[in-house]
């Protein structure tokens, strides 16, 4: 596949896929789904392959989509290994995509406009995907690990190098756990690993911290249907950066390993880090942790930071995200279900939606491309 690279089209204010195609992905052989800018739904019964194509698309994104699956669970049973093929329109031009699994190194590979075979996190150069699934529907009543991979998730949308400074990170990590476990570690190797650390680590917390900062104007102005809201970054190395330079946090972060070479030594990982930070969300107003809500009030606060993380990209950047959301809509009254629908096609953005039953879905009907997933066959529905 190649493409004709072209200057940037203002005309196009969200990432779209056009034609998508699937072989030995799941439960399909062989798929192909056409799409144009608007939003695309996809209904049928359980076990159909809803989630499974939404899976696919996720899969245009760095890391390892949106159920965290292995690779060889991907590839079709019985048959050969996954390849997924994507053709999106951007700012950017017209961009083709393909990702695939290699069996021989069991690793997952991609491919832009033709170019030779990369890893998964260069494909942070494309405007970025975000999704919503049933399974973080207690995202805040979680572990503080899935918060900030949902958090990263929408920091990389916004801050492409997002993505690469955070896996840099979780190597040195690695690393660092490694080598000291070993009984005569290098200690000057450990300095130089530990500087490194910091100033990754740095990176990470200075943007989130960013995308956090702009993402609570926009969380302030909740649309109709959906509440108001802050969120909440916590965490050391975030904390001292918003109170001195990040050169300080820096050189304090390599001193603070360095002192806890030991206590890490015995304990596995590392005592300071962002990847001890979280993230949160509360009330405006009554100041209340989502997290001491249920289950309907997190999944519209999530739904909540979505809209505003899509918006926010639209405003800052000129382009949206592509947005996937596995069977959101049944849990909404129809209220705020047609709330939802409204704001998703008035940002413009390329929004997959799943769900069984076609009639929460009435509202985009002529909005909408409608697909009915029977199988792993999909048919036109609208």
């Amino acid at each position: 596949m190649r493409a004709e690279r072209r200057t940037v089209d203002e005309s196009v204010t969200a990432l779209a896929i056009g034609r998508l195609v699937l072989r030995d992905f799941r439960n399909y052989r062989t798929a192909e789904v056409t799409a144009d800018g608007r939003p695309v739904v996809l209904w049928g019964p359980n076990g159909a392959g809803k989630t499974n194509l939404l899976e696919a698309i996720s899969l245009f994104a760095p890391g390892r989509g949106l159920r965290g699956a292995r690779l060889v669970d991907m590839d079709r049973r019985d048959g050969g290994p996954f390849r997924l093929e994507a053709w999106l329109v951007s700012r950017d031009g017209p961009r083709e995509a393909a990702t695939w699994h290699e069996p021989a190194t069991d690793r997952r590979f991609v491919s832009l406009d033709g170019g030779p075979p990369r890893a998964p996190a260069e494909l942070d150069e494309l405007p970025g995907i975000l999704w919503l699934t049933p399974s973080m529907d207690r995202l805040f009543g979680d572990a503080p690990a899935a918060r900030r991979r949902f958090l990263d998730r929408l920091v990389l949308a916004h801050y492409p190098g997002h993505g690469r400074a955070a896996a840099a990170f979780e190597r040195s990590l690695r690393e660092r756990a490694q080598l000291l476990r070993e009984p005569e570690a290098d200690p000057l190797w450990l300095d130089a690993l530990e500087t490194r650390m910091a100033e990754q680590a740095v990176a990470v917390a200075a943007a989130r911290l960013a995308f956090v900062r702009d993402l609570a104007a926009e969380l302030r102005a909740a649309p109709t249907g959906f509440p108001a809201l802050e969120p909440l970054l916590t965490g050391e190395v975030e904390q001292r950066l918003t109170a001195t330079s990040a050169l300080a946090v820096e050189e304090w972060l390599a001193t603070t390993l360095r002192r806890a070479r030991a206590r890490d030594a015995e304990l596995g990982g590392a005592s300071a880090g962002p990847h001890r930070s979280d993230f949160g969300l509360r009330f405006l107003g009554s100041g209340e942790p989502v997290a001491a809500t249920s289950t309907g009030q997190q999944k519209l606060a999530l739904l909540a930071v979505l809209i505003a993380a899509v918006r926010l990209r639209q405003r800052l950047r000129g382009e949206a995200p592509l947005v996937l959301l596995d069977e959101v809509a049944a849990h909404l009254d129809a209220y705020r279900r047609a709330a939802l629908f409204d704001l998703l096609v008035a940002t413009g953005a390329q929004v997959w939606l799943s769900g069984t039953d076609s009639e929460l879905f009435r509202p985009l009907v002529g909005r909408a491309r409608i697909y009915r997933v029977c199988e792993a066959r999909l048919d036109a529905d609208d």
